[in-house]
């Protein structure tokens, strides 16, 4: 079988190009623009069955969408773990070759791309996250206005429109005041353009069938239900909890060495125990908030999973460990939920169960 390796560096205006056998050696090096009609001329213009591969960015989505139909093989690989390419000269040229020769090697950690199916719920889904943050920043600038003037302002009262002129009246510099009154107009703004967000991503979400299933769950209502189907897309992506768990920052990072030894001429695994180094760094932001707010919601509500939270205190685990638990409980109840399809119960919240 006469396979090809590409390694694509992608860039705004460029693309450049390295192609290797199964020996490893390079048959073609080219640049070419970064426009759909040359980038499929060059990849057809190559024989054999084609393993292709670019890292995420920018471009990814577009050029997945693009090239999937026209090789054999498409992997989108994760820049953060291509350690290898910060080794030795750089160049746009020398990257696409050490991308191929990793993709030949197989040391590539793939990115997911989901379906065409799921395109306008997942856009919708990162309109909505951005524009959150975006209104987050804002609410966090006009509490830090208020401050840098030593003016008080606990709680959620400095935001509501008909208390504006009575705390605007509290900032004696005009231009500080009319400053305040540009964030304020700011806010309003990202509050509507989020609303309207928000009922085409529910909109969106109704068509998907998991989205009943997992209503089900306590403290999984309609956003997170829709932000899950958006982010996760399948979840057949992961074989079991724990992967969920990595990707969603909820996974327990261990340490260890030199785990065996010799006594007596017999093997013996050392008693040292594991390290433990806290939580997974590299995960899904967005994913870890959904489950920690739906932790921290379940666990201040009358029902099973606070039952379950109330239980972890009561034998003595401290309330940070417990509201972790719950997390991780809700994570994995999400994926059994899901990808057999069966309805919530309370006795998956059993040890044996998730």
């Amino acid at each position: 079988m006469d396979i090809k390796y590409i390694g694509m560096d992608i860039h705004k205006e460029t693309i450049s190009i390295a192609v290797i056998n199964g020996e490893g050696k390079v048959v073609m090096e080219s640049i070419i623009e970064t426009k759909a009609s040359t980038i499929l001329q060059c990849i057809q213009g190559v024989h054999g069955d084609l393993h292709v591969t670019f890292e995420e960015g920018t471009w990814a989505a577009w050029l997945y969408d693009l090239l999937k139909p026209h090789v054999t093989k498409l992997v989108v690989c994760d820049p953060r773990r291509n350690a290898l390419l910060k080794e030795g000269n750089k160049s746009d040229k020398i990257d696409a070759r050490k991308l191929a020769d990793l993709l030949r090697g197989g040391y590539l950690r793939s990115v997911y791309h989901g379906e065409n199916g799921l395109r306008t719920l997942k856009e919708l889904a990162r309109s909505y996250l951005t524009i959150s943050k975006d209104l987050t920043r804002v609410m966090n600038r006009v509490k830090a206005l208020y401050r840098s003037w030593a003016i008080p302002c606990e709680g959620q009262q400095v935001y509501a429109p008909r208390h504006r002129v009575e705390w605007l009246n509290k900032i004696g510099e005009s231009g500080v005041r009319r400053r305040a009154e540009f964030f304020y107009q700011q806010l309003d703004a990202l509050r509507a353009l989020r609303q309207a967000v928000r009922q085409d991503l529910l909109a969106e979400s109704r068509k998907q069938s998991a989205t009943r299933l997992l209503r089900q769950i306590p403290s999984i209502g309609p956003i997170r239900s829709a932000l899950l189907i958006a982010l996760i897309q399948t979840p057949h992506r992961f074989r079991s909890k724990r992967q969920l768990w990595t990707y969603s920052g909820l996974a327990i990072d261990t340490r260890d060495s030199a785990q065996y030894r010799y006594v007596d001429g017999q093997l013996q695994r050392s008693k040292k125990p594991q390290q433990l180094r806290g939580l997974n760094q590299n995960h899904n932001h967005d994913m870890k908030a959904i489950f920690k707010s739906a932790a921290s919601m379940a666990s201040s509500r009358e029902g099973a999973f606070h039952d379950f939270y109330q239980g972890l205190l009561t034998k003595g685990m401290e309330p940070a460990m417990a509201h972790l638990t719950l997390a991780r409980k809700i994570a994995a109840i999400t994926l059994i939920v899901w990808k057999k399809g069966v309805h919530f119960d309370a006795e998956q919240l059993k040890p044996q169960a998730a």
